[in-house]
């Protein structure tokens, strides 16, 4: 049984093939839910979302959220100023989470998470200020579900192409810095699979959607999906069940996906191998 009270393993619903946010057509191909097996390891649900400081509809963003029952959410454009960890703490209760880390002490990203995760550390990461431009930094944790050690980092990287370049090697060193075997990583980078940031990090780590593509593939914008820039990465050990756009997911309706901000989501299921005692 998993930890909402169901043995059911899958969910199913449906999506357009283009990847859009419009109403669904055709049945949406299962995505595991959450799961520990027997030797340890662990299926966990992974969300990565822009939510636009909650500027938009935020009934509507808890509702995507809590639809797509992940056990880390990856949140890009937190709030940051007045009252920010009030606005923050608001959204995990409504999405049934808790917040992990990050936000304005992150200069933006932050990451929510389910009581299944037992959390070892967290930590904010500052990056170095250019002038003229917004502060960026990773929300970073490590946790364990089951037996499965993992880190995760959510980022937000800079509009401006060399300094994102820049970004995307620090993340790199960051994730190497956090010491474990397993990794996911997720956010806006703000380009296309094209760019060379982002094929900097696909070079290093497993593009999910790349992998196993599931549900939509455009993220941005809602109301005109017609391009990827926000995704999840894993590192290799861990096996990508699907990821994509979780258009025609029972619970997430276009309406809900057009009101909550101006970024689609990302959903992926991946299975954390069980980390060897040390």
């Amino acid at each position: 049984m998993d930890k909402r009270g169901s043995a059911k393993r899958f969910s199913t619903g449906a999506v357009v093939g283009d990847g859009r946010a419009s109403p669904a057509s055709r049945p949406l191909s299962p995505l595991p839910n959450s799961w520990t097996e027997p030797d340890g390891s662990a299926v966990v649900r992974v969300l990565s979302y822009n939510i636009r400081s909650m500027r938009d509809d935020t009934a509507a963003l808890a509702r995507v959220i809590s639809a797509c029952a992940p056990d880390l959410v990856l949140v890009q454009e937190a709030p940051r100023f007045f009252r920010w960890r009030k606005y923050l703490a608001r959204l995990a209760a409504a999405s049934d989470l808790v917040v992990l880390s990050g936000g304005a002490t992150a200069a933006g990203p932050a990451l929510l998470c389910s009581l299944r995760a037992t959390v070892e550390r967290t930590e904010d990461v500052l990056l170095p200020l250019t002038p003229g431009l917004h502060r960026r930094g990773f929300a970073t944790a490590v946790v364990r579900f089951g037996d499965a050690r993992v880190a995760v980092l959510s980022c937000h990287l800079s509009l401006q192409k060399d300094e994102r370049y820049a970004q995307g090697g620090m993340l790199l060193d960051q994730l190497a810095a956090l010491g474990t075997p397993h990794v996911i990583a997720g956010g806006d980078l703000n380009e296309r699979p094209g760019g060379r940031t982002f094929k900097r990090l696909a070079g290093e780590l497993q593009d999910c959607w790349a992998v196993r593509p599931w549900g939509g593939e455009y993220t941005s914008t809602p109301a005109d999906p017609h391009q990827r820039i926000d995704a999840v990465f894993a590192t290799p050990g861990v096996e990508v069940l699907g990821c994509g756009v979780p258009v025609g997911l029972p619970g997430v309706s276009d309406a809900d996906l057009r009101a909550a901000t101006d970024h689609l989501p990302v959903l992926a299921a991946l299975r954390l191998p069980a980390t060897p005692a040390e």
